[in-house]
């Protein structure tokens, strides 16, 4: 009785004030808009075509025609309002054809207009590309919009094949950047793509590589296989003071895209996007000016290899959100907002690790340095010879 009341009450309240929603009329919406706004758009080869529809709540008692338009400005809009970084599709690129479409009486779905790609020349290199159809106008009585689902954004997707370097456990060493181009890193995101050939079991470590001090102090360093791990496909990210394992069970011969953040209090895992661990530490900074391959120390070369291939390295000065961590894994656009350096590892030939931001760190690997005998003291090493990239059908990604 208490909680017929408390409803009675309640739906009074709402008339008192004021909702004046008419339930006779029909809600419209884009189709596919109705749990996220975002849809994949595979673009394979071009023109490839889109088909995007309007469709009501209920069956319309009359015509309703919904006029579509692509609006480039409800980007920035939505970047603003949800932190992400996509990029609004250039005009010259896209067509919106039959943009006029109608749903007929007695039905409550309408007529096909077709987004088209018709070119890609032009797009940057690493970002990610929306284009986003919009209800611009209603004809007809009876059709109200539904606000959340009045745009659609259509995220390119497109199929790249890629060069990856192909580890060799001869390669493992150091490259020490010169002293100006320390970077202190107090908030940080460290991102790189793995592909595993094979696991060991717990305490069979393998060494994927480093990011670090000069001396090697205060280093982020990313290993599978580790002491009081649940198994060698956990990656284990030993972080300024602290540990963290992650979640994931990583499986072989697939890609993952790694990101790990530190925002000035919480070191957290994400693992294709998705956020897999987390925990706290000292809060000190990294001063980052050494890269490490693998396990260069002494015999562990060979002891602790990862076999696998490494792409997509990624240092930044500030602590990525979820939202842009979950547009990077085909690559960035290598003038990001704090991005400090961005290995691709994808030149296939030669042994130079570009820098695509133009910072200064390429990493030249005929001038290496590692502790051979464990003593503490550093010998310069070329390893250029042991540089090896590899492409086939498994390096394919869907931007």
């Amino acid at each position: 009785m208490l909680l017929l009341l408390a409803a009675g009450w309640l739906l009074v309240g709402c008339d008192s004030e004021g909702d004046k929603f008419d339930y006779q009329k029909v809600g419209l919406l884009i189709t596919g808009t109705e749990q996220v706004p975002v849809q994949r758009f595979t673009v394979d080869e071009l023109p490839a075509a889109y088909a995007v529809t309007v469709k009501a709540t209920r069956r319309c008692a009359k015509d309703v025609t919904v006029r579509l338009a692509i609006d480039t400005s409800l980007v920035r809009e939505y970047n603003k309002s949800h932190g992400t970084a996509y990029y609004p599709v250039p005009a010259s690129a896209v067509t919106l054809e039959n943009s006029e479409v109608t749903i007929k009486q007695g039905e409550a779905l309408s007529t096909a207009a077709q987004v088209k790609v018709i070119s890609t020349d032009g797009f940057i290199e690493g970002a990610t590309y929306v284009i986003p159809v919009t209800i611009e106008q209603v004809e007809g009585e009876g059709g109200e919009v539904i606000e959340s689902s009045r745009t659609l954004l259509l995220q390119i997707s497109r199929i790249i094949s890629f060069y990856s370097l192909d580890n060799n456990y001869q390669a493992s060493s150091n490259y020490i950047f010169p002293d100006e181009k320390m970077v202190n890193l107090t908030n940080y995101t460290i991102e790189f793509k793995v592909y595993s050939y094979k696991f060991g079991n717990v305490g069979n470590i393998k060494r994927v590589l480093s990011i670090e001090g000069k001396n090697e102090e205060e280093a982020n360093m990313f290993r599978f296989g580790e002491n009081g791990s649940a198994g060698g496909d956990i990656l284990q990210w030993v972080l300024p003071g602290g540990r963290c394992f992650s979640s994931t069970h990583f499986k072989t011969n697939r890609w993952y895209l790694v990101s790990c953040t530190y925002d000035g209090s919480t070191f957290k895992m994400y693992v294709d996007g998705v956020e897999d661990a987390q925990t706290s530490g000292s809060g000190k900074a990294t001063p980052f000016q050494r890269f490490e391959l693998g396990m260069s120390w002494g015999g562990y070369r060979s002891s602790q290899f990862f076999s696998g291939r490494l792409c997509e390295v990624r240092v930044w000065n500030r602590a990525l959100t979820a939202s842009e961590i979950a547009t990077g894994f085909a690559g960035v656009n290598a003038h990001s907002d704090g991005l400090v350096a961005y290995w691709k590892m994808n030149e296939g030939e030669g042994h130079i690790f570009h820098d695509a931001t133009g910072h200064g760190y390429d990493m030249d690997w005929t001038d290496t340095w590692r502790d051979d005998s464990e003593n503490g003291v550093l010998v310069h090493h070329d390893y250029s010879q042991y540089i090896k990239w590899v492409i086939d059908e498994n390096n394919k990604v869907a931007q």
